[in-house]
Order: C-alpha cells, then sequence, then structure tokens
C-alpha cells in the first residue's frame, strides 16, 4: 500500500505539465515533463539496442549524425539532445522514440540519397518535436505504466516486457494526421537545414515504385504517398514564396 501511495507523489513531482507545443501550435497537456520523457526513450533505447544488431561504420554513422545535426538545430524541439543509430537490418524503416532518439535502418539508408535521408530523419524528428509518441503511450498506457517505465521501478511492471509494449506502441505508426504533420515538418526542417526538400518526393516516388520488392515498412502505416506527395508539393511551394 505504500508503494501505491506514493504514484501520486510521483505524478505530481514529475508531471502534470500543460506547454505550448510550436510543431503543432496549441497548448497540450501531458503526464510527465521533459526530463522523465527523456528517461522514457533512453530506457527504450537501450533495451532495442540491446535486442538488435546495430551498425558499427564509423563513416556511415558520421555521415546520419551529420545530417541529423542539421535537422535538430533548425527543428521545433532544438533544446532536445538527441541520438541517431542504425539498425543492421534490410527492412526500409526508421522510427523515432520520445524524449530524442532516432532509429534507422541500413536498409533505408542504402535505397536513399543525401536529401531523400535528410527529410526521412526530418520526418522522425519532427515525430519528437510534436510528441505523438508519448501522447500514444498516455491515451493507451496511462501515467502509471509510464512513470514504472521510465523510472525503471520493477515493484510495479516487468521492464523488459513493458518496454516491449511500448517499443510496439511506438513503431506500429500514427494517426494519418500526425503522419501528414510529420510530413509538413519534416519538409520545413531540411529546407531550413539547406537540403534540397525534393528528396521528400523522389523518396516516397522511388519507395512506391520498389514497393513489390522489399518490404517497405516506412509506408506500410503510413497514408497513400500519392496524398503524401501532394501535401508535400504544397508546403514546398508555400516554403520557397517565403510562408
Amino acid at each position: 500500500m505504500r508503494q501505491i501511495a506514493l504514484f501520486p507523489l510521483m505524478v505530481f513531482l514529475y508531471g502534470c505539465v500543460t506547454i505550448y507545443n510550436p510543431a503543432t501550435q496549441r497548448r497540450e497537456f501531458y503526464f510527465i515533463d521533459e526530463n522523465t520523457e527523456i528517461l522514457l526513450g533512453k530506457n527504450l533505447a537501450f533495451q532495442i539496442l540491446s535486442s538488435k544488431r546495430s551498425v558499427k561504420d564509423k563513416n556511415l554513422n558520421r555521415y546520419l549524425q551529420k545530417i541529423g545535426e542539421r535537422i535538430t538545430k533548425v527543428c521545433d524541439r532544438n533544446s532536445l539532445q538527441y541520438h541517431f543509430y542504425i539498425l543492421d537490418e534490410e527492412e526500409i524503416n526508421a522510427f523515432a522514440l520520445p524524449g530524442g532518439y532516432v532509429f534507422i535502418n541500413r536498409g533505408l539508408i542504402d535505397e536513399v540519397g543525401r536529401d531523400e535521408l535528410a527529410f526521412c530523419i526530418g520526418h522522425e524528428v519532427a515525430h519528437i518535436c510534436a510528441r505523438h509518441g508519448l501522447k500514444r503511450l498516455q491515451a493507451s498506457l496511462g501515467v502509471q505504466l509510464i512513470l514504472s517505465l521510465a523510472l525503471r521501478t520493477p515493484e510495479y511492471i516487468d521492464i523488459k516486457k513493458g518496454l516491449k509494449v511500448i517499443y510496439n506502441i511506438v513503431s506500429l505508426g500514427y494517426s494519418r494526421q500526425d503522419e501528414f504533420l510529420a510530413d509538413s515538418l519534416g519538409v520545413k526542417y531540411a529546407y531550413k537545414a539547406g537540403f534540397n526538400p525534393q528528396g521528400a518526393i523522389t523518396l516516397l516516388e522511388k519507395l512506391e515504385k520498389k514497393g513489390g520488392i522489399h518490404p517497405f515498412v516506412f509506408l506500410s502505416s503510413h497514408p497513400p504517398p500519392q496524398a503524401r506527395i501532394e501535401r508535400i508539393k504544397e508546403e514546398i511551394k508555400r516554403l520557397e514564396e517565403g510562408g
């Protein structure tokens, strides 16, 4: 009973914050604060890196890191410390975790050019800026479980199993509205970072054409590529007109 009674105090100390989110341009409510969000992402990232093989190639990691740094300098949460990892998997996929953790599969990097990768990174960073993953977790798990996983409190949950649940929730994709916003922000971040925003269009066209050859997980949970391309074209036009 004493442990259960501690949870209201933990919620008071660690969260229940209302902030203005510049990525979504709305005031939003969260169960946990930014520091706890970062702890949550760090714990999940550790679990992923412990169970999956990462790419150790220094040149490839430096290539990803440099593009990522340019993107994050101009994003809506540039005060966060971002971490970029390459997983040694053939699936064309990328995903982001709360708190600044971005994973790109080697299969995706092998298929795309620099401007295309910049958009992909921008898209995942946008999910972090908009706190899409955290919102999904709040809706699916509730505050007690999120705090247990962020603070690694084994009295309340099997940490490994709980982190697996979170990974499944975050990696299964977002709503159409969230994905369209991530596209829009991803294009904006790539443009502001000095990359060619047309890379977003060529990436989607390329993956759509080759979709029958490889398992393109990056497209499977997203809106139809043509719908995304049309919106991206509108965003690029607005950016180039100084909107």
